[in-house]
């Protein structure tokens, strides 16, 4: 058994996705849109859009897609557990260009250098290197 995460967009899963692969958390290895391939169309609008997408890089599997009745993001997050403290900040400052860091990198009680934030998609990331 392995957990996964799906991420459901509206309109804007083939622009997130080309950020994450940018960011160099991995690329698209599976594609699938709306109105191809016999997939019903639930309105005209979701034409050509992200029907399905996998998403993988080192350590990293998710699914993507947009959605005509996606609700907002909230209530999750992706954890990336990262080995070094460069790629940590590296990472984290991708992640953050145009979104909101709501807990900035730093050493936190726990002993984790550990930051949180939100990405311009409303995607929750929590980015933590142990010490």
């Amino acid at each position: 058994m392995q957990l996964a995460n799906y991420l459901f967009f509206t309109t804007h899963c083939d622009e997130a996705l080309a950020f994450y692969t940018a960011c160099g958390l991995g690329r698209v290895t599976l594609l699938i849109r709306h109105g191809t391939e016999g997939i019903p169309l639930a309105n005209e609008a979701m034409r050509g859009r992200v029907m399905h997408a996998r998403f993988e890089g080192p350590g990293v599997l998710f699914f993507a897609s947009d959605n005509h009745d996606a609700e907002p993001m909230r209530g999750s997050a992706h954890m990336l557990m990262v080995d070094d403290r460069e790629s940590t900040d590296r990472i984290f400052a991708r992640l953050a260009e145009g979104g909101r860091v709501t807990t900035p990198l730093a050493v936190q009680p726990w002993g984790s250098y550990y930051g949180k934030l939100t990405d311009r998609f409303g995607v929750q990331w929590m980015v933590d290197c142990e010490q």
